[in-house]
């Protein structure tokens, strides 16, 4: 199948392409031909053949630009609620025996938990260790295994 590829991104593209369909670079001329009357038409399966090719690209493109992405952010997602480290290890020091900090953190059902066993004073420990954790965690270690971000 004749294609002609971007110089840009390197996208295949029908040869009547003037401009890449994916990034918008303007095709040379010289790589530019017009049918001729002795050239074949182009068939069905060459047409499904050049879209299944495109789609791949286009997917092989979208995931090289989550990878990116991915890096960008050090595998933290921007739709995670913003909480403060400071907050919760200070809630979980004070307050963590009836599980507040948990509360704060999003983890309603650990929340819970602390709250049924509060008159142990297990949890008051366990929030006191935790607090301390929480304190000197590194950042981002922090936001990563609670899934959440900082301001």
């Amino acid at each position: 199948m004749a294609q002609n590829e971007c110089p840009q991104c390197g996208a295949p593209n029908a040869l009547s392409d003037r401009e890449c369909k994916y990034c918008g670079e303007a095709l040379t001329v010289n790589s530019y031909s017009a049918p001729s009357a002795t050239q074949r038409p182009v068939s069905e399966q060459q047409e499904f053949d050049f879209k299944a090719e495109a789609l791949l690209y286009q997917q092989q493109v979208a995931q090289q630009q989550f990878s990116q992405q991915q890096y960008i952010n050090n595998g933290i997602d921007p739709s995670w609620p913003i909480k403060n480290k400071i907050v919760a290890g200070l809630l979980a020091i004070f307050l963590g025996g009836l599980g507040i900090h948990k509360f704060y953190m999003g983890k309603i059902g650990k929340g819970i938990l602390y709250l049924l066993f509060s008159w142990t004073f297990i949890p008051s420990f366990i929030a006191f260790i935790e607090g301390i954790v929480y304190l000197c965690s590194n950042d981002h270690n922090f936001q990563v295994k609670h899934h959440v971000r900082f301001q």
